[in-house]
């Protein structure tokens, strides 16, 4: 016997769906997903029932998107049908609109694919019992909302244990990530051997963290590749897990190649980062049991504003999240200096009230930008600030806070090629923006 109520539901949100989309009133993914749960507070229960396979979720600071987009992408290409919260709206809410959009009353899925924001993973799990949980990283990242790591870390646990049978595939070079633990099966570990950068980049320091052996002693490091992600070994005995996946990277100016065991694996995206949510997704599908992995991953597209790449209005733009030191940092190492550079930098809640994350990333490597830089959003006299901090000319420094008056000005100056370095809500509004330009 059919659901009628969840008939009505996905018939509402269908219908609100559509009249957001005529009145371009934006992508509508926290509304509708509100208006789901408030009439049918048990839908992400049922609609987990529609999953007739795995069930994946993918958690922690940094990279959660992008990791999503990968999976999903090669297990449509491998032919399956998946349900996945592709915008990064992580919360309930979006997760609700993601299944709300695509679920048909008649019809299973293969998979769901849901990138679970940390503090809501132990609510999402409640609802949807993951089959696998992938742990990306665990950086210093919004404290305002969360506090310090071991609260983030304790949040992803609660979620964890919810699901008892649950397999976690985690990163072993992130030592608090590595330190999750499944209550029935032992984690399955990715992680890099060695690097080669051909990229022509500066090394930069990135943000370190330091870290405690369970014994209490500082844990040291034989290799360090950034932020606490590394070899970490302590005196009692006490060191990185073997991975089951272990890679060497080789960074190249705008790709990455992963060679794993006797594979090579080209990644399409610029940046150790994108190397490492790349290696996260393949140690998921192959513990998974697919095997059609490379072909798939040199098509993929990246999610908007994950080292993205548009035309506006005749410029080649490169638009890269920034949010946190750790990730930011990264991100600012594989920036073009030689190209027009605009930093949007909110405050709202989803990007956390507090900006002195500004302080701890190193944007001091824009000291050397060949172009004046143009700051915009709600903190753009911050950003500005932070980069008179780094030696650059304050007379090259433009501050104009408004988003669209940003984007009209450097398309208008600009001879050369763009980044946009947007926080999450400034990239949102981008998004909006894109379609008028």
């Amino acid at each position: 016997m059919q659901d009628i109520k969840l008939i009505i539901t996905l018939g509402l949100a269908k219908s609100v769906y559509k009249l957001i989309k005529l009145t371009n009133a934006g992508e509508g993914t926290s509304f509708i997903g509100s208006l789901v749960l408030k009439n049918y507070p048990g839908f992400l229960s049922k609609a987990a029932g529609f999953i007739k396979s795995d069930k994946i979720m993918v958690t922690g600071t940094n990279g959660k998107t992008t990791t999503c987009g990968i999976i999903s992408h090669i297990l449509r290409e491998n032919g399956k049908s998946v349900i996945a919260n592709s915008k990064g709206a992580n919360m309930l809410t979006g997760i609700a609109n993601a299944f709300a959009l695509s679920l048909e009353p008649n019809k299973y899925y293969d998979n769901c694919v849901i990138e679970a924001d940390e503090a809501y993973l132990a609510k999402t799990a409640k609802f949807i019992p993951a089959d696998y949980i992938l742990v990306t990283n665990l950086f210093r990242d919004q404290l305002d909302r969360y506090g310090e790591l071991d609260t983030t870390k304790r949040k992803i646990q609660e979620g964890i244990d919810q699901i008892p049978e649950v397999q976690l595939v985690l990163n072993a070079d992130d030592p608090l990530a590595a330190s999750l633990k499944s209550k029935t099966k032992p984690p399955v570990f990715y992680g890099i051997s060695n690097i080669t950068d051909n990229s022509g980049k500066k090394t930069i320091s990135a943000p370190e963290e330091i870290f405690n052996c369970p014994c209490g002693k500082t844990l040291k490091y034989s290799k360090k590749f950034y932020a606490q992600q590394g070899h970490y070994y302590c005196e009692c005995g006490y060191k990185r897990p073997q991975p089951d996946f272990e890679a060497d990277i080789i960074l190249e100016k705008n790709y990455s190649v992963i060679k794993l065991n006797n594979e090579e694996f080209k990644v399409p995206l610029v940046g150790l980062f994108n190397a490492y949510n790349a290696l996260a997704a393949i140690a998921l599908l192959k513990t998974t049991g697919i095997q059609n992995i490379k072909a798939p991953l040199i098509n993929f597209k990246t999610e908007f504003g994950r080292s993205e790449i548009r035309e506006v209005r005749g410029h080649k733009t490169l638009i890269q999240l920034i949010k946190n030191p750790a990730g930011a940092s990264e991100v600012i190492k594989s920036v073009d200096l030689a190209s027009n550079l605009l930093i949007i930098i909110n405050d709202n809640y989803a990007d956390g009230r507090d900006v002195s994350w500004l302080w701890d990333a190193d944007f001091e490597r824009f000291k050397e930008a060949q172009n004046p830089i143009v700051v915009s959003g709600k903190r753009a006299d911050d950003m500005a600030v932070r980069l008179k901090y780094t030696g650059f000319p304050d007379s090259k420094i433009n501050v104009i806070p408004d988003i669209k008056n940003a984007i009209d000005y450097i398309t208008t100056i600009s001879e050369n090629n763009i980044t946009i370095l947007p926080t999450y809500t400034a990239l949102l509004e981008l998004n909006k923006l894109w379609k008028k330009l």
